[in-house]
């Protein structure tokens, strides 16, 4: 069939997250050091992350939703503080602002203003970023959320969302991310291509399992271009100009 579709992972795919996470939930324990100074007295940014952590294993389900999972965690602290929990709400949208606050690596926006022009594109994360926020929603068709959706990648029905969102079978769509079980094997099973964005590199230090093969694997969105520009070429046939 016609590639008609790229379909992308967000966090580690379009942008690095781990340190605008780290830097978010430090303006966020500063905002607590001001507006709640009895849950900043009693914990620390690690000791709230603990305490996540430990909601996370007692309860799975946060996995689809990890907005729910960090306001579960500060209600334990505020409770704990004795603080006002009135104000969680408040915290929570000073961390959402500065979790939103990411830069896209070079290559981003440059490939898919050119993607764009001949393919739909759409996202599906597991992650709760704002493209609207960040700014690059202009350039998705469409965006399914686990949060939101109620199913999170590997699952087959949030990779089926997105492409029945685009009206688009799974075969006519490529899924580019960096997570090889939730992104290359998770679209695959759900019928559509995988490539893996190994932004880092990772093929001398990690081995992939020998199950997951992705249809391709590249460290920029500039081989992820070129590779649907020779696609004509080695018989995989590409979705025509969509201007």
């Amino acid at each position: 069939m016609h590639i008609k579709a790229v379909l992308f992972d967000l966090d580690d795919t379009l942008w690095p997250i781990m340190p605008v996470i780290r830097r978010a939930e430090d303006v966020l324990f500063a905002w607590l050091q001001t507006h709640a100074p009895a849950v900043a007295s009693q914990f620390t940014v690690e000791g709230l992350r603990e305490r996540r952590r430990l909601l996370l294993e007692q309860n799975p389900h946060y996995r689809l939703n990890l907005a729910k999972l960090r306001h579960a965690g500060l209600t334990e602290a505020f409770l704990a503080a004795g603080e006002d929990c009135a104000k969680i709400d408040l915290a929570m949208a000073v961390f959402s602002k500065a979790r939103n606050e990411v830069t896209p690596f070079d290559d981003v926006i440059p490939a898919l203003e050119k993607l764009k022009r001949r393919f739909y594109l759409g996202s599906v994360s597991n992650g709760v970023a704002d493209l609207e926020m960040i700014g690059l929603a202009k350039y998705f068709q469409a965006s399914i959320a686990a949060h939101s959706f109620g199913a999170a990648k590997p699952d087959a029905a949030i990779f089926h969302a997105a492409c029945d969102a685009l009206g688009i079978a799974p075969a006519e769509a490529v899924y580019v991310g960096d997570d090889p079980h939730l992104d290359v094997e998770g679209a695959q099973r759900a019928g559509l291509r995988a490539v893996w964005m190994n932004r880092a590199g990772l093929e001398s230090a990690f081995k992939l399992p020998e199950h997951i093969s992705p249809d391709a694997t590249f460290t920029t969105m500039h081989e992820l271009h070129q590779w649907l520009d020779a696609a004509d070429t080695i018989g995989m046939q590409v979705g025509s100009s969509l201007e």
